[in-house]
């Protein structure tokens, strides 16, 4: 009942083949890096397409995050929406963006007047240094917004 390994004889001549495509395949990704870049005017153009390009006002909206954030690998954030979460006034989506990550929309959620509250906390990756924005979809079609800028000290390209 004993399988025998079977093994490979491989050439140098395949060993640096394999060694080369590698080399290359890195050096592709290092020179498509710089498109993947988002910007202020990409955060933007998400915000605009989830208000509908509606005003938004300030408050109701308490961000959570560190000022210093010591690994962008996992940034900590909370958010919280002042609501009193009845069947006529309540949160509907909370929206949350980093504007200069490559893909600026870090999350979005969902809640119901059965919510209770209009509060999360979760953690996300941050490329460098740059703004959070929160956006507050209200049930009656308003819109809140909220910015807090942090700065990334490891483990983001660029700090």
């Amino acid at each position: 009942m004993t399988d025998k390994l079977k093994t490979q004889k491989y050439e140098r001549r395949d060993f640096l083949t394999l060694a080369g495509t590698g080399v290359v395949a890195l050096a592709g990704i290092g020179l498509f890096a710089d498109s993947a870049k988002a910007d202020a005017a990409a955060a933007a153009k998400q915000i605009k397409m989830a208000t509908g390009g509606k005003a938004m006002m300030q408050g109701k909206i308490k961000l959570e995050l560190p000022e210093i954030a010591e690994n962008g690998n996992t940034v900590p954030f909370g958010v919280e929406v002042e609501s009193p979460m009845t069947d006529d006034n309540y949160v509907k989506a909370l929206h949350v963006y980093a504007d200069k990550n490559p893909s600026p929309d870090v999350a979005t959620f969902r809640f119901t007047p059965g919510s209770g509250k209009a509060k999360v906390s979760s953690r996300m990756r941050m490329i460098k240094s740059q703004n959070v924005i929160a956006v507050a979809e209200m049930s009656d079609g308003k819109f809140y917004t909220a910015k807090k800028a942090v700065k990334v000290t490891i483990g983001g390209c660029g700090g």
